[in-house]
């Protein structure tokens, strides 16, 4: 499938896509939207920022303009509050008068607005387990209607301990549904989920997902403990577009974030303690372009789809392996390039050794000169957009010419049908 024009949709959708300017379907869109489309349930593992929830948002729209049954036709189970509300916005975007709004069910917001939404006839409803949890254990909200199940991110959802809240709702869901399940990795973990909970699913894995994007530029610098903040200084100085800049604690992205804002720099931070309206005030702020840099904990690594990332640094090295990759997603989404920055001190030597061998990966060093040269930063990356599969590497990465680049595979691995 090469145009959504393609897809066996409504003409009201295909209204609603022309309208939303989405005309070329990722990889991940033109497989699993057909199968979805045609009542299957799909097992879909992909690398963030590869257009996933249209996967799912398109093929809920077509049913619920299909069956005009009332209540929840379908739920959307998400790990975070900011994922729950951007699919919300993704929806909103496209459904259009035929569709009524989303049922966004979260913690850290008011409910009685949730439950409004619920009462009023919202027909999908986005949610975290644990608010919904809550709502089914005081008998707010019932599933007898309901035809569609998503898990999306589904390995986070797992990681952050939502398996026994998960197993809970899915108790009460008609068994005679359909189920989606999108994840960036296919732990053993979650493979027990799809085993307990879908019905012999189309698999459908693309690139490798424990690997960067081949449209980002993956880079290291050794700097002293001592002098990280100035060097941050300077690629921040340097970096024209927006950035992403990754702390390993609450306490440090606070430090963090006010450092930078004394020293002239219109920052903002997301971490676990901030309150829901101070970490949306942060990322509608950083959307909008009235923070060029957002300082955040890996709580950002997964939650946050925000388009034109041109640069994500690593001020801290993650706790775990795959928590770069998701890091590192922020940026080069949807065909641009980005640049992707890794800060260490010489006793991290064997850490970002360790984490190369995890990922399987080699990160270009730089040294700190490089950092202190126009020449060698890729300003202005996230404007360009990248270039064809079969153009010289080379010529990727036109601003930094001594630069090596090194071959992250991107392209599909398998599209395996299971019956």
């Amino acid at each position: 499938m090469q145009n959504f024009s393609e897809l066996p949709i409504s003409p009201y959708t295909q209204d609603r896509l022309a309208a939303a300017r989405f005309s070329m379907p990722t990889p991940v869109q033109a497989a699993a939207i057909p199968q979805a489309l045609a009542g299957k349930d799909v097992l879909a593992t992909a690398q963030t920022g590869t257009g996933k929830t249209l996967a799912f948002v398109i093929p809920i729209m077509e049913r619920l303009l299909q069956k005009h049954s009332a209540g929840i036709a379908a739920l959307v189970l998400v790990p975070t509050r900011e994922l729950a509300m951007q699919v919300v916005d993704q929806y909103d975007a496209l459904r259009g008068p035929k569709l009524s709004p989303a049922a966004l069910v979260v913690g850290g917001l008011a409910e009685g607005q949730q439950l409004r939404a619920i009462r009023h006839g919202a027909r999908l409803m986005v949610a975290t387990p644990g608010r919904l949890e809550d709502f089914l254990d005081r008998k707010l909200v019932h599933f007898a209607g309901l035809q569609i199940l998503v898990l999306d991110e589904a390995d986070r959802m797992l990681d952050m301990g939502f398996l026994p809240a998960i197993q809970r709702i899915a108790a009460v869901l008609p068994k005679q549904r359909q189920t989606m399940c999108f994840s960036a990795t296919l732990e053993a973990s979650v493979a027990h989920l799809v085993n307990d909970y879908m019905r012999s699913p189309v698999r459908l894995a693309f690139g490798s997902t424990l690997k960067p994007s081949e449209n980002v530029r993956v880079q290291a610098f050794e700097v002293e403990a001592d002098n990280k903040q100035e060097f941050l200084r300077g690629l921040l100085a340097k970096e024209t577009g927006r950035c992403l800049v990754f702390a390993r604690t609450k306490r440090g992205a606070e430090r963090l974030a006010k450092n930078l804002n004394r020293e002239g720099f219109a920052a903002a931070m997301i971490h676990g303690d901030r309150s829901q309206s101070q970490r949306t005030a942060a990322l509608t702020g950083f959307q909008q372009g009235r923070y060029r840099i957002l300082v955040a904990t890996d709580l950002a690594s997964r939650g946050i789809h925000v388009q034109d990332i041109a640069h994500v640094i690593n001020y801290d090295l993650p706790e775990v392996a795959e928590n770069f990759i998701h890091r590192v997603g922020r940026t080069g989404r949807a065909g641009e390039l980005g640049v992707a920055s890794t800060l260490f001190a010489r006793h991290q030597r064997p850490e970002l050794f360790q984490l190369e061998r995890t990922l399987g990966i080699r990160m270009e060093r730089m040294s700190s000169s490089d950092a202190t040269s126009e020449a060698e930063l890729p300003r202005g990356a996230h404007n360009r957009r990248a270039p064809d599969r079969d153009r010289n590497e080379s010529d990727r990465f036109e601003s930094a010419p001594r630069a090596r680049m090194v071959r992250l595979p991107g392209e599909i691995l398998q599209i395996q049908m299971e019956s």
